[in-house]
């Protein structure tokens, strides 16, 4: 899956207001004041973009830093190709650590968990409250984010 449309590298996409009459024919989206935006998950991602040919601008123009720097040929690939699979691995860890905690995160997407999951995080809490599949979560976050940041030019802020 690719990690921009399915909500890891970016939580939402952004519609112009001339764009958006197209898109709307084609997948549901929220609309204000002349503007538009669709949450990830992108519904219309399933093994591949099926409206590809009508994919809104921002998801046309969309370079992560990885993408970039194999484009650049400063990085292979297999390499890329590598620091993706690190990424879902992280993604699912951190996924499944937080089945077994009680936060209540209110997104959908999982760029937004993450944003709301580190701000809940930053609250100190007392000690004894902090199980190993806390330190867990707090640890493989940071990694995600770090992994964010160096290899994908994006951050969970």
């Amino acid at each position: 899956m690719v990690l921009c449309c399915d909500g890891t590298l970016i939580g939402f996409v952004h519609l112009d207001g001339d764009e958006i009459p197209a898109v709307k024919e084609v997948m549901d989206i929220e609309e204000a004041d002349g503007q538009g935006f669709f949450l990830h998950p992108c519904k219309k991602y399933c093994d591949g973009c099926t409206i590809y040919d009508q994919r809104p601008r921002q998801c046309g123009k969309f370079k992560c830093g990885l993408l970039n720097s194999v484009e650049q040929k400063e990085l292979a690939f297999d390499s890329a190709v590598e620091t993706i699979g690190m990424v879902k691995q992280k993604k699912d860890a951190i996924e499944q650590n937080l089945a077994t905690l009680p936060f209540e995160l209110k997104s959908g997407s999982f760029y937004f968990q993450m944003v709301e999951l580190k701000k809940l995080l930053q609250k100190p809490l007392p000690e004894s409250a902090l199980t190993q599949n806390h330190l867990k979560l707090i640890s493989d976050l940071e990694q995600l984010d770090t992994l964010l940041i160096e290899k994908f030019d994006v951050s969970l802020d």
